[in-house]
């Protein structure tokens, strides 16, 4: 299997997840090959919960890197899950059209452009 995505089922098991019980893991490739991991951080006020996705994108972001090339989710589910809305304009704010490979712990995986999972993304562009 890919090691980015042996990353994101790896960090899935750091997941803290004890009202929904949903573990999910990511993990992000820098420009200079880093790879950068994440799983949710749920809380009692759930929308105060933070995904896999955004914790990875923030972790590289606060460590510099500005450049990524890939990112890989995996969830226990029997169909590899995609980001929510919130990550995938995340995922675009600060990775642009990125490869999103979708894994599971059973060896299941799909791969997408960013774009295909998010069309018509809201960007700087329309503030400018």
């Amino acid at each position: 299997m890919d090691a980015l995505v042996d990353a994101a089922l790896e960090a899935r098991s750091h997941a803290y997840a004890p009202y929904s019980e949903f573990q999910v893991g990511a993990a992000i490739e820098d420009s200079d090959g880093r790879v950068w991991t994440g799983c949710n951080i749920e809380n009692a006020t759930l929308g105060l919960t933070v995904c896999a996705e955004r914790v990875a994108v923030f972790k590289a972001l606060s460590e510099g890197a500005r450049k990524f090339k890939r990112v890989a989710i995996a969830a226990h589910t029997e169909r590899p899950t995609p980001p929510c809305g919130a990550c995938r304009q995340i995922l675009w704010e600060f990775c642009g059209d990125i490869e999103v490979i979708l894994a599971n712990p059973h060896g299941v995986t799909e791969t997408f452009h960013l774009k295909d999972l998010f069309p018509r993304p809201f960007d700087a562009s329309f503030i400018r």
